[in-house]
């Protein structure tokens, strides 16, 4: 099998892009691969994506690019200038649900609909009292996903316009991962590009287990939970708030679906045996070498390596 080289993630927002892209950093890095830069700051996100904007670029495909993955607006016939006709396509979404809680955290000083709002409860119960579509950044409240593919996010829910929608993603990206099932869609990912295991291997480093439940957080947000907005919801306004994103929750349910039409395919029992595992409790990991240091209340998470490993393979 011959490894595909060259690549684009459409980079959407708030849905674990961004680990992705760094995977793609490292696998292009080792390989002395071109990579598909922004002049400045992003590829003139939120404006539609323009070849011109791409550093080192000298009129279609004059430059020879292989990696193509900040954030930008998709916009195809100019993406076509910059990259080979044999590009790899796909991109990654995420639940509508908990792309809003994220964005309203991130955003909450940039999207002006989320300024005026005391939280995202206050902006789920009466969202026209706050969004107007024609202010700047106001795209990060409605339809994130649908905007970053390059339609419009203010446009009125349709089953006719949903299924347009996804058709022109079908005809253009070959796979669409979902966060929500991360490791299950970088196995996918991995095969249908042929690259070796090691470039899609990534860790949650210094992952503190939350008191009184199974879930993890990230060890950068620790002690900083005072800063975050109000993002507590209702099952009401959950449901709410995916009508308020029906372009996006349509998009989420329809490739949500192929993901786990495509992992029967796969073969399920073939996916448990190469996905690596979640982080576990430092006191279930038998090697004491590699059990996480552990400070303070937070109980850091690690790694238990599979038994049976060589010496070389544990220590790579």
């Amino acid at each position: 099998m011959i490894i595909q080289k060259i690549v684009i993630i459409l980079k959407t927002h708030k849905t674990a892009s961004s680990t992705v892209l760094n995977m793609l950093y490292r696998f292009g890095e080792e390989r002395n691969l071109r990579f598909a830069l922004p002049l400045g700051y992003q590829l003139r996100y939120p404006l539609p994506f323009n070849a011109h904007r791409v550093k080192g670029y000298r009129g279609p495909r004059a430059t020879e690019f292989h990696i193509m993955g900040n954030h930008m607006r998709f916009n195809k016939p100019e993406v076509e200038k910059v990259m080979p006709a044999d590009t790899f396509y796909f991109s990654i979404i995420r639940d509508p649900v908990a792309l809003a809680e994220s964005s309203f955290a991130y955003y909450k000083e940039v999207a002006p609909a989320f300024q005026k709002a005391k939280g995202l409860g206050d902006f789920v119960d009466d969202p026209n009292k706050y969004y107007d579509p024609r202010l700047c950044n106001n795209h990060y409240a409605r339809n994130l996903l649908w905007f970053d593919f390059g339609m419009d996010n203010n446009a009125n829910f349709s089953v006719e316009l949903a299924q347009h929608g996804e058709a022109m993603i079908r005809q253009t990206f070959r796979l669409i991962l979902v966060s929500e099932y991360f490791d299950e869609s970088m196995i996918l990912l991995r095969h249908a590009l042929y690259w070796p295991l090691d470039a899609v291997v990534s860790f949650s480093l210094n992952a503190a287990a939350k008191s009184g439940s199974n879930s993890v957080m990230s060890g950068s947000w620790v002690g900083k939970a005072a800063m975050l907005p109000n993002l507590s919801l209702t099952d009401r306004q959950r449901e709410k708030l995916r009508q308020w994103n029906a372009l996006d929750w349509y998009l989420y349910k329809t490739f949500n679906r192929t993901l786990w039409e495509d992992i029967d395919k796969f073969g399920r029992a073939q996916m448990e045996q190469e996905d690596g595992g979640k982080p576990v409790e430092a006191y279930r990991i038998r090697d004491k070498n590699i059990r996480p240091f552990q400070s303070g209340v937070v109980k850091i998470l690690g790694y238990e390596l599979q038994p049976g490993l060589d010496n070389a393979t544990r220590t790579a």
